[in-house]
């Protein structure tokens, strides 16, 4: 992808857009003699890192080769989550007359409109990612040019040598091609690309049935595309909990999404205006016609170009650079943070692990990266949201734990909001009230988990949570019910007997 290619098409919104992500009439500064850090990188991981050491009176340089606030902002986060709520929109119209609520025939989405809305509400949202800002408000060294090692305390960008006392590799992750024949010469579309859409394709493949896959699936669908989503595995969502996994497969067959599950894509091939996808599934072959092909898979660590090989940087070119608990890669000189060296490559995962780095790069800390309880969210139609262990890894690592399950069908705010599709799933260290990891279906269930991940960070255990008052009537009253489950757990045939006892003596 080329600079400024993501940010089509150029109508005024992309052009404010790319005017603060990557000014055209930029012109990079003359080095200081020397910089506190250097940040390689301005994603989330190389902001937060670049604002937060400059805050703390840091001399700071930041390095961009493509545009600021990286796929987050541009290609990611910003612009699916814009889509997603649209989608939501149409969805509650489309189901408004179990309310109670007439609404005409014929309502339907205006693809362009949605777009544009997009467009400007990502514009309205990058001055905070901006080269002005942190040159002018921050006080960082900005430049946007490509950046690569040339010894351990030096990095040349735009013909100039920056030294420094630390670096800080953050330059992320992209999108790539899967190794489908005839997928480039056909044609494909990315997270990359697929924003800069201007007409809604009417028949639309999905492949691969992650959580990109998964939340685009089902947001094209209702707009109106007729969309097939494909995947490898038997199941979609593959590493989140399988109930929650057949209920979001259900949430997006009533969205009219069809699957094929367990397939093998033999090759893409054009016939006129069709895109068609030969398949194989159970030894039987099949075909599929479509008009765009969607690849929600497939990433690889921005490595290349940094020539990390000449300053002692270990590297992987599918999993990135290798850094220790303390985000320190081979080269102690040299950290790591964000995509390019997490198994969790979320936008808040980014930021955590980037404040990480300020501690330890500028007060030589000794923070690490593996006290984190990371929480994350598929944006699906309902919400998957988990955090800690899934009840197959503490099989699999030979860890007792007990479960406690609250279905939304029996939770009066989910009731009321017609949203009983979903649950709350806690799982505590087996005879103990410690919680170790939860998953959360339901509409809003990004929301609600930062409650159990707040009670696993301060030490609270599912006894506190039982303890806690919740607004009734709220989805969130899931979770305390799930905590009462627990209670109940205490109250042992013993126990129950020694409390009868005592009422009849006090009668």
């Amino acid at each position: 992808m080329s600079v400024n290619s993501f940010a089509l098409p150029e109508d005024g919104y992309n052009q404010s857009l790319v005017a603060n992500v990557h000014p055209r009439d930029w012109t990079n500064p003359e080095p200081a003699p020397s910089y506190n850090l250097v940040v390689l990188g301005g994603g989330t991981a190389g902001l937060i890192t670049a604002a937060g050491a400059a805050g703390l009176g840091a001399k700071v340089a930041l390095i961009e080769r493509a545009h600021l606030g990286g796929d987050c902002l541009n290609v990611g986060c910003v612009p699916s989550k814009a889509l997603i709520r649209a989608a939501r929109a149409y969805a509650d119209v489309r189901d408004a007359g179990q309310y109670g609520v007439e609404v005409p025939e014929g309502a339907r989405v205006n693809f362009p409109a949605v777009m544009k809305r997009m467009r400007r509400l990502r514009s309205e949202i990058s001055p905070n990612d901006s080269a002005a800002r942190y040159r002018d408000e921050l006080g960082v060294d900005v430049f946007l040019d490509e950046g690569r090692f040339v010894d351990s305390d030096t990095v040349e960008v735009d013909g100039k040598k920056l030294h420094f006392r630390r670096a800080v590799i953050a330059t992320g992750a992209r999108a790539i091609p899967l190794p489908i024949p005839g997928l480039t010469e056909s044609g494909y579309l990315t997270n990359e690309t697929a924003f800069s859409l201007t007409e809604l394709p009417k028949r639309l493949a999905v492949i691969g049935a992650g959580p990109i896959g998964c939340e685009l699936a089902q947001t094209f669908a209702r707009f109106g595309s007729q969309v097939t989503l494909l995947e490898v595995m038997p199941q979609i969502l593959i590493r989140e909990d399988q109930d929650a996994a057949a209920l979001i497969q259900t949430a997006l067959i009533r969205d009219g999404v069809s699957f094929i599950l367990g397939c093998n894509i033999k090759g893409l091939t054009q016939d006129g205006q069709d895109k068609v996808l030969n398949i194989e599934t159970d030894g039987e072959s099949q075909e599929v016609h479509v008009d765009e092909v969607l690849l929600g898979v497939g990433r690889a660590p921005n490595v290349e170009g940094l020539n990390l090989e000449a300053v002692g940087v270990d590297f992987d070119i599918k999993q990135g650079v290798k850094v220790d608990d303390r985000l320190q890669t081979t080269n102690p000189r040299i950290y790591a943070a964000g995509d390019i060296c997490s198994p969790y490559k979320f936008t808040h995962t980014a930021d955590a692990l980037a404040r990480i780095v300020i501690q330890n790069t500028l007060f030589l800390g000794r923070a690490k990266s593996s006290t984190l309880a990371i929480p994350w969210c598929t944006y699906t139609d309902p919400e998957i949201a988990h955090v800690g262990l899934y009840e197959h890894k503490a099989e699999k690592q030979g860890s007792a734990i007990q479960t406690f399950t609250q279905d939304l069908q029996h939770v009066d705010r989910a009731i009321l909001e017609g949203e009983t599709a979903g649950f709350v799933k806690i799982h505590t260290k087996a005879g103990s009230d410690t919680i170790v990891g939860a998953t959360i279906v339901a509409r809003h269930a990004g929301e609600m988990i930062s409650e159990i991940t707040l009670a696993m960070v301060g030490g609270l255990g599912l006894g506190s949570l039982a303890k806690t008052i919740h607004p009734y009537p709220t989805q969130a009253e899931a979770i305390k019910r799930a905590a009462d489950a627990y209670n109940r757990t205490r109250l042992t045939p013993r126990v129950k007997s020694l409390f009868t006892k005592w009422l009849a003596w006090t009668r």
